[in-house]
């Protein structure tokens, strides 16, 4: 029997919410005319959409697998319109608290990884099972931090989710959880998201949320609160208006967000945070209505590999330089050679990142290295034509090369 895909005409109330009723302001500082970059929501052919854990749970009550429908036939939708889709979901974690009946979230890793295993099962299970009621394909991608640092990896990763969305398949992309541990968590699937964007070189990410965008103020003690239509994802002044607290499923909040779209912003994409429970939601942003809060980026996009070492989190040491090689790198754009290099610190292999910082301690570039902390230890402050006669061989002449840096 064929699968029929109806998009739900009639929706709980909570999906019919919207940001229509609050007042809008574009950002001040910002240099286009009101509205105008709608467009590129728009016309956007590469979406990743981020759906956060009290959506997907009905704060905390279970897979809301209505809501998920929902969601799942606007998704649908944009796939005809010739929209790729990524999608990126929290929810695991909640989803197993509700499973095994914890009211509050664990703070012990092997109980949050316990309660991600458990709702992992569940939460996949459910959207392939939407997805499948529209004839669309899925497909399940678990990721850990790790796979983002090691540059094999990521261009592995890369191929992947690639081939996934050349083939008309939606990647389901989430956090591995059951074998993270806090040192290499992303900490929040907002900055996964960010850097999926990076990943698969997006034009727009959605950020669906149970606020309805970003405020000039805490709408919840302010009843004069605007919710901002558009401003710069750059500018310093959303910091103070972003404020730093999570909610009780999630590890996210607004600073996430914040953070997320400036990751996004690296590579050029343009960043919606919007509530999830508007009505429709995906389908009128496609349509260019103006919802929720657009974050612009401050230019295009970089190449792909400068904005794979822009949004790394994690560095695996540093390197002191002298005044000359700091200043090549600021302005005469060079490659940084082992003369420069006063001394190597951490536990950094070769094609690993590491942070090059002046004598000062401030961070000139973060890059490469061509050579293991060891092997730059013993090569620093030496002509690059030293190198194999010191180590026995030569890999390349530089450091790090500019292309990696």
């Amino acid at each position: 029997m064929a699968h029929v895909c109806i998009v739900a005409s009639v929706t709980s109330e909570w999906l019919r919410a919207g940001s229509s009723v609050a007042r809008r302001v574009v950002w001040p500082g910002t240099d286009w005319k009101a509205g105008s970059m709608r467009d590129k929501v728009s016309g956007a052919r590469r979406w990743v959409v981020k759906i956060g854990s009290a959506l997907l749970t009905a704060d905390g009550r279970g897979l809301d697998q209505a809501a998920m429908a929902v969601w799942v036939d606007q998704m649908v939708a944009l796939r005809k319109a010739g929209v790729e889709l990524v999608l990126v979901s929290s929810g695991a974690v909640a989803a197993g608290m509700s499973r095994l009946g914890w009211a509050a979230r664990p703070k012990a890793v092997h109980e949050l990884q316990a309660a991600a295993a458990v709702g992992q099962m569940g939460l996949i299970r459910a959207w392939e099972a939407s997805f499948a009621r529209c004839e669309q394909q899925t497909a399940q991608v678990l990721v850990t931090h790790d796979d983002l640092s090691d540059r094999k990896r990521y261009l592995n990763a890369r191929s992947t989710l690639r081939t996934l969305i050349d083939l008309g398949v939606v990647p389901v992309i989430n956090e591995n959880d059951t074998v993270v541990t806090d040192e290499i968590r992303f900490g929040d699937n907002d900055t996964l998201a960010a850097l999926v964007a990076n990943l698969v070189e997006a034009d727009l990410l959605v950020l669906l949320t149970d606020r309805d965008g970003m405020f000039d103020a805490d709408p919840r003690n302010n009843p004069d609160a605007s919710l901002i239509s558009e401003a710069r994802a750059d500018d310093p002044a959303l910091d103070a208006v972003a404020g730093a607290t999570g909610g009780a499923l999630g590890r996210g909040g607004m600073q996430t967000k914040l953070r997320a779209a400036r990751l996004a912003a690296r590579s050029g994409a343009y960043t919606v945070i919007i509530g999830g429970r508007i009505e429709q939601v995906l389908a009128r942003l496609k349509a260019g209505e103006s919802l929720g809060t657009l974050l612009a980026p401050e230019c295009n996009r970089h190449a792909a590999r400068k904005q794979w070492l822009a949004g790394h989190l994690q560095m695996r040491g540093t390197v002191v330089l002298d005044d000359g090689a700091v200043h090549a790198l600021k302005q005469g754009n060079r490659s940084l050679l082992p003369v420069g290099v006063r001394a190597a610190q951490g536990g950094f292999r070769r094609g690993e990142m590491v942070v090059c910082v002046g004598l000062d301690g401030r961070e000139v570039a973060r890059g490469l290295a061509n050579y293991s902390v060891a092997e730059t230890q013993r090569i620093l402050g030496r002509p690059s034509d030293e190198i194999e006669k010191l180590l026995g061989y030569v890999d390349e002449p530089e450091l790090i090369h500019r292309d990696n840096m």
